[in-house]
């Protein structure tokens, strides 16, 4: 069964976040609350790695110093976890579109 481009993308993001791999009553909404989450502990504890995960993603550098120097800060890290989102949605689209699934 072919899985959807939410989905797909969530499996990305769980790798580099270690999220669980199953949503019960999968959302694209849930999965973001779910990252956003994770991104804002990261943010608390492990910044470092946040980065280079945001490095590894292809997130553009542009975009990340963006939304940490103007995003109001409560909304820092959703607005990260958007962004991280989109990115690998985007990569998740252009596989499937090159690979002819």
């Amino acid at each position: 069964m072919k899985t959807s481009i939410p989905e797909e993308t969530y499996q990305l993001v769980t790798k580099d976040f270690l999220l669980p791999e199953q949503l019960e009553g999968f959302s694209e909404e849930k999965a973001l609350q779910i990252l956003t989450k994770a991104i804002s502990q990261l943010m608390d504890r492990n910044f470092e790695r946040l980065l280079q995960i945001c490095y590894r993603v292809d997130l553009s550098e542009n975009k990340l110093k963006q939304i940490l120097h103007e995003s109001e800060p409560e909304k820092v890290a959703s607005d990260l976890a958007q962004a991280l989102w989109e990115r690998q949605k985007q990569k998740v689209e252009i596989r499937r579109k090159y690979s002819g699934i």
